[in-house]
């Protein structure tokens, strides 16, 4: 058999029909299709996302991402007229600053608990006309100016505004919703584009693979004699960017900040030890695990910015079942699920979930990769 290709970021390419592209969410959360990829036996199964009870066994932990998403976008007018908007990407604080470079975070975490501070890092639109010293009316009582263009394009921002900067952000923001979603947020989203177990805030973009479960759900996990533990990972804006780079290895991965606590490591490696399986919910959590994990497998506390890339040719040290959303092509999340389910395996699955005419990307159906 001849050799493969090295992969390319033009092997993540495939072609998807728009109107598989899930503009709102299933009317019932575990409602949502399930894509069973089964490595050890090569085959797909068709299930409802209600079905997950039956496929993790008792003994295995299910780790989730507490991560909340906040109202991060904000929508107004230009000085010179003209639409434009903001979303806000991490805060800047005395003790936590941000240099020119927006992939140099500081170490502290991005602390959305107290009062929120009135400079961000954000993104723009249209960039080429929010320059430095530029100005964004959000409302009689917000403007945004922009502070410095940082060297990845994004800025740095304040809040002018009488008002505390949480309830500036929260009075006028909105979900922000990806881009591939071409309508505007709806009273639903509110809900609907955050999990059930959301606890901590800082993130731009929910962790997709949650969205499906409800507390009945997970009630019947644990009844089920599942354990069910806890990390953060706040999902920054570079998990919708695709590779731009035709060789993955020079993409510049971005940086998010996560947290796993002594407790919920110990838990982890405890079920480890007694034989059970580590279920990871989405690539968020995957990615985090797999970056405070060491070469024996064991999993240790922590907290920091990661740059992990997973791709085709890592080995998965931590994460034994992997529940994911259908990803948009040349993506690092796409690259993910290829490196944990193989690539062949990964392509087959996607050509699957197309033609059965399952719904993609956030709002979409979900994969259950075994």
């Amino acid at each position: 058999m001849p050799e493969r290709e090295p992969l390319t970021t033009s092997s993540f390419d495939y072609d998807l029909p728009p109107d598989l592209i899930a503009s709102h969410p299933a009317a019932e959360r575990d409602a949502s299709r399930l894509l069973v990829v089964r490595r050890d036996r090569d085959s797909f199964e068709h299930r409802a996302f209600r079905d997950i009870v039956e496929l993790i066994a008792p003994g295995d932990i299910l780790v989730l991402n507490e991560t909340r998403v906040f109202p991060a976008r904000l929508l107004g007018t230009r000085a010179g007229g003209g639409a434009a908007e903001v979303v806000l990407l991490h805060p800047i604080t005395d003790s936590a600053p941000i240099a020119r470079h927006a992939a140099s975070k500081p170490a502290p975490a991005p602390d959305l608990h107290g009062d929120w501070p009135m400079e961000w890092t954000a993104l723009v639109r249209p960039g080429a006309k929010m320059r430095k010293g530029r100005t964004l009316r959000i409302a009689d009582d917000l403007e945004v100016g922009i502070l410095d263009v940082l060297e990845d394009g994004t800025r740095r921002v304040r809040l002018n505004t009488r008002l505390a900067a949480r309830t500036a952000i929260e009075r006028y923001g909105r979900m922000p919703l990806p881009p591939y979603i071409e309508r505007a947020a709806e009273p639903e989203d509110v809900e609907r584009y955050q999990t059930v177990y959301a606890r901590t805030e800082g993130s731009v973009a929910a962790p997709t693979a949650g969205l499906h479960f409800t507390p009945a759900l997970l009630a019947a996990l644990r009844e089920r004699g599942v354990d069910i533990a806890a990390v953060v990972l706040h999902v920054g804006v570079g998990t919708f960017r695709p590779v731009e780079a035709e060789d993955p290895a020079e993409h510049p991965m971005h940086e998010e900040w996560y947290e796993v606590t002594e407790a919920e490591a110990e838990r982890m490696n405890r079920v480890r030890a007694d034989g059970g399986r580590v279920w990871a919910v989405g690539t968020t959590v995957a990615r985090t695990l797999e970056s405070v994990t060491d070469d024996t497998g064991a999993i240790h506390a922590g907290s920091g910015w990661t740059r992990l890339f997973i791709r085709p040719g890592y080995r998965f040290r931590a994460v034994d079942a992997l529940i994911t959303n259908f990803h948009l092509p040349r993506s690092t999340l796409l690259m993910l699920v290829s490196a944990f389910a193989g690539y062949d395996r990964t392509r087959a699955a996607y050509d699957e979930a197309i033609r059965e005419r399952y719904r993609f990307y956030s709002y979409g159906d979900a994969m259950a990769i075994l």
